[in-house]
């Protein structure tokens, strides 16, 4: 099985980036804010920068410090699709995919269905299309990994969507040891099998999107991956539960176990908003002003006080919600994370 193992350090200006990682025949992101180091772990393992460490693809050494080994970038076998795609603009599309290497080529155009844009530049394609050019000079050049930086951010919300899923499969059916970065946790979400959270080089938690949404290790990691985090002190309560009296002056319930400053984790769709506290088995109740209402896609992003709730467009119209009426986002307390402050 392809396999790349990482064990980098690089020194940057206002921190050092080192990571380990291994990446099996699947996709793993890289997330987080702007200037965290992901696009430098990319351009390190192409070998674009200086670093030390280990970088092993397969059985073969592309940087070996202690050995003296530090391949350059041409004898890496690397497949590198950059942000803004950076296809020849004076070339075809059949000669910007040749140029990763002409074995394939032909096989690739038609997988990619850019074979009635064969003859056209790429001033005269759609973002998505350049993508799919970039993506199949990439795998032309036969690579043994595959790495993408911020492979959709160069596309309009509305092609976001679409590109996103025919990215992921194609993706899957490459086979190859791949890296996405992004600072994008959704895209991040969708493109990948797991996930890496970025912080001043360092990786604050690696696990599946399902395992970072469930069990965040920090607050940044819940705020990152779209979760609201209202902050408190947490102390036992009735039945087994912890209360947190917020910040605001509300009191929550959580199955979770702590005491102390904690901040208390619930993610949009788990919050249900009501005109009335509902009689249900939610024991969380918080009032408040309705803020912003925002379409996501088929959905509604409600804020309401400190806390956002994504509900249905039929819901939303079914409480005639208007922005400055008071309303009621309630959630379970087995909703309600809690990390340490």
């Amino acid at each position: 099985m392809d396999t790349l193992e990482l064990s980098l350090t690089v020194p940057l200006r206002a921190f050092e980036l080192r990571l380990d990682l291994g990446v099996g025949a699947e996709t793993l992101a890289l997330v987080g804010p702007s200037g965290s180091g992901k696009s430098t772990v990319l351009r390190a393992i192409a070998g674009l920068v200086r670093a030390s460490g280990r970088v092993v693809a397969g059985r073969t050494a592309w940087l070996d410090s202690e050995r003296g080994v530090d391949l350059a970038p041409e004898q890496r076998s690397v497949g590198l699709v950059f942000q803004d795609y950076a296809l020849f603009p004076h070339l075809t599309v059949a000669q910007n995919v040749a140029y990763g290497g002409r074995a394939r080529a032909a096989e690739l155009i038609d997988a990619y269905g850019l074979t009635e844009l064969m003859g056209e530049r790429p001033a005269r394609l759609s973002g998505g299309e350049r993508q799919r050019v970039a993506l199949a000079r990439a795998l032309a050049r036969e690579p043994a990994v595959l790495l993408l930086d911020e492979p959709l951010g160069a596309l309009d919300a509305q092609t976001r969507a679409h590109v996103r899923a025919e990215l992921r499969a194609r993706l899957r059916a490459s086979g190859l040891p791949t890296i996405v970065v992004t600072h994008d946790y959704e895209d991040a979400a969708a493109l990948a099998e797991r996930v890496g959270v970025l912080v001043d080089g360092q990786v604050v938690q690696l696990g599946t999107p399902a395992e970072l949404v469930a069990t965040p290790a920090s607050p940044f990691v819940a705020r990152f991956t779209g979760a609201n985090l209202l902050e408190g002190i947490a102390r036992p309560g009735t039945a087994g539960l912890t209360e947190v009296l917020l910040d605001t002056g509300d009191a929550v319930f959580s199955a979770d176990s702590a005491e102390g400053r904690v901040g208390v984790v619930v993610y949009p769709w788990d919050v249900a908003l009501a005109r009335e506290s509902p009689s249900d088995s939610m024991q969380n109740h918080v009032a408040g002003t309705v803020e912003s209402i925002v379409p996501v896609g088929n959905r509604l992003r409600v804020r309401v006080g400190g806390i956002t709730a994504e509900i249905t467009a039929p819901a939303a119209e079914s409480l005639e919600l208007r922005e400055g009426e008071r309303v009621v986002a309630s959630f379970k307390a087995t909703g309600a994370r809690l990390v340490s402050l």
